[in-house]
Order: structure tokens, then sequence, then C-alpha cells
């Protein structure tokens, strides 16, 4: 069933498969939209209350118009829907957001499935270069130009034509969602206290420096599980949907 769910001051689309198990909701990467799940879904559904959506102007999301969280529309969705416990599933920037409500109500999230998660607070290195590029085409809202720079950074598999598909999904949101986003506060220094059981996973193709987060995250959490997806970039559900979609699974026993 797809959805028009109001969150603060907008609304987001969704769907919800109202499946007989444990729910499963999925939170999409900042380089693509939720239909970066849909090689996964399919093997969730039959046993599983599962739900995504696009965040604020992302795929079939209206676009921003008011300032805004990412944790806090996840909330407005759960309530929405009358989501107590969830296992999370976050890729990338879903992963952030994943962590943030797992941190702030953790009785909420009965797992964590992160896929090359963000960590924000991540002691991230300076790239000069790669800021001086991506300044450049965000000025001359180059899209075109924004979406190779993207390929080349997270598609390394191969930029076939589900993965220029999410870039181009993606590419656009980065320009709206500029004026609106507030960041919710770091997770890095507190994933220690993470309570629910957790697995991070990453391609081996993906950027080296996200290879590291995902292990420095892996470690901080308590009895967190590490698994390397050999073949994927930072499209993950792209190209290991299997293993993925067993994963969690496992997880949402």
């Amino acid at each position: 069933m797809e959805l028009r769910i109001p969150v603060g001051g907008g609304e987001v689309w969704a769907e919800h498969v109202a499946g007989a198990g444990v729910p499963v909701v999925l939170l999409h990467p900042g380089v693509g939209d939720s239909r970066v799940w849909d090689p996964v879904m399919p093997r969730l559904v039959d046993r599983h209350r599962v739900v995504r959506y696009d965040v604020r102007g992302y795929g079939r999301s209206a676009l921003p118009t008011s300032e805004f969280s990412l944790v806090e529309d996840l909330v407005s969705v759960l309530d929405q829907l009358g989501l107590e416990q969830v296992v999370l599933v976050g890729c990338s920037m879903g992963g952030d957001t994943a962590l943030s409500l797992a941190l702030n109500d953790p009785a909420r999230v009965r797992a964590l499935v992160l896929l090359c998660p963000g960590v924000s607070g991540f002691p991230w290195p300076d790239e000069p270069e790669l800021d001086a590029e991506y300044d450049a085409f965000a000025e001359a809202r180059d899209v075109d130009g924004l979406m190779q720079l993207g390929l080349r950074l997270w598609a390394a598999a191969g930029a076939d034509e589900a993965a220029v598909a999410q870039l181009e999904a993606a590419v656009p949101a980065w320009f709206d969602q500029a004026d609106y986003l507030r960041k919710d506060p770091p997770v890095y220094d507190r994933l220690h206290e993470i309570q629910a059981p957790s697995v991070v996973m990453v391609g081996d193709k993906d950027r080296p420096i996200l290879a590291a987060v995902a292990g420095a995250a892996a470690a901080r959490i308590p009895n967190c599980e590490f698994i390397w997806l050999p073949g994927a970039d930072h499209l993950p559900s792209l190209r290991t949907p299997d293993q993925i979609a067993e994963t969690i699974l496992r997880l949402a026993l």
C-alpha cells in the first residue's frame, strides 16, 4: 500500500506491506531513494511487515519547505503506522538515522542492520580536492557533473541502469535539502550505548574511508557483527540483495 504520511511541516511518500512478522523499516542512502530496496523487499514481505519511505526531497516525497530532522521524520512515520518496535535497516544516510533512533529511544529498536552506514561525528579526514570539485558543481547547479562525480565515488561496482537511476534520484535532493535539513546530534561517541543486536555490512568496492567508518562503528557497538560484502560498492542492496535479505531475516526473528 502506498501512503502519504504527514511529518512536521510536510509529508513523505511511503510504502507499507502489512505482513505478519516483526516490522522491518528500510531507510535509503543519500545517494538514492527508496527504490534502492527493490531487490531486497520481495525476499522480506512474505515473512514480515515492511515499510520504506522517501526522505523529503527524494523520490516520490514532496520537496522540503521548512526545517526538518531525519530522525524526527522517522519517528513520525513509525507513529503514524503504529509501529512500537521495529528492525531498522539503514544504508549510508539511513544508517545514521537508524543509529540516532537507537540512541534516542532504545526500546523502539529491536535490531539494527547497518549498510555502509553514515556515522555522524566520525573524525572524517579532510578531502580538499574532492570538496572543491563538489562545490564547483554545486555552485553551478551542474546536475550532470554531480551525477558523474557520484557514480565515480559511489558506484565502483558499475554504472549500470539501476545505479544511474539512484544517482539521478539523489542529486536534485542535494540542492533541495541544503536550506532545510537540520542535522541530528552526532552519534559516533555514543555508539557504546547501543543496546540492540547489530550488524554492520560494507562492500569491498566501497570507498576505503567508508570501510574504515564501518569498521570503527562495528568496533564501538557492543557485540556487533561485521560482514564484508564481496563485489559491493555504496549501493549494496543493488549488488548483494540476497545476502542482505538473509541477514535481515536472521535478525528479525
